[in-house]
């Protein structure tokens, strides 16, 4: 899907949403030519729709952000369950189309890690593979993080995916500093065979766009964009 570019990581709580979020503010602070929106396909719980909603000015509606959205912060399959429903995942094909004639790019953020369950027969990488999404793989500064980006990246080939790049993801001062230790690029890119793309920073204040944006511009986005 040419205007749709999927933030997928290695586990939950990983930095999706900050690459996110950097890179919308990018978008609106640069690449004004063209409409951008962030699509959040399913949610549990409370969390990225009500920060989007918050932090940036969207075209869309919060059903255009997040189609399906769950009570439980359980993977969605489980929490379907416990709604007494199941995961439609034929709305969230319906409004990606609608996004896609409506934007120019759109980032998607997925749930969890590429193996996390979407439905009780499809996983994150299943999507990635039906549906085509290029995908970048934001993977968190912290001991254990090469072991997990090696095992993703490994259901990525397997399953298809084209992956565009890695993306490290810094939440502390502490974590940036020892970065080279604990996610060296160079073994990274060794293992994988996939471009480190650059490092996000901790972001400071939410609110402001440049300082988003700016997190955004320190990758490397020519090897993902035509910008």
């Amino acid at each position: 899907m040419a205007n749709s570019l999927l933030i997928s990581g290695t586990d939950t709580g990983v930095g999706k949403t900050v690459l996110t979020a950097a890179l919308t503010a990018y978008w609106q602070t640069h690449i004004t030519h063209e409409k951008v929106a962030v699509f959040k396909p399913i949610q549990s719980g409370i969390g990225d729709l009500e920060f989007y909603q918050e932090h940036f000015e969207l075209e869309q509606s919060a059903e255009d952000i997040t189609p399906l959205k769950y009570e439980h912060p359980l993977a969605p399959p489980v929490a379907a369950d416990l709604a007494g429903g199941s995961v439609d995942l034929a709305k969230v094909w319906k409004k990606l189309r609608y996004l896609q004639q409506e934007f120019d790019q759109i980032f998607v953020e997925g749930v969890g890690g590429l193996g996390t369950p979407i439905t009780h027969e499809l996983t994150v990488a299943d999507i990635a593979r039906d549906w085509r999404f290029p995908t970048l793989l934001v993977v968190p500064v912290r001991l254990g993080s090469i072991g997990q980006t090696i095992a993703n990246i490994a259901l990525a080939r397997a399953s298809k995916i084209d992956i565009k790049g890695i993306v490290l993801s810094a939440s502390s001062q502490e974590a940036l500093e020892d970065s080279r230790e604990l996610t060296p690029p160079e073994m990274l890119e060794q293992f994988t065979h996939i471009p480190v793309l650059g490092m996000l920073p901790p972001i400071q204040d939410w609110n402001n766009k440049e300082e988003l944006s700016q997190a955004a511009s320190q990758l490397d986005l020519e090897k993902v964009f035509q910008i």
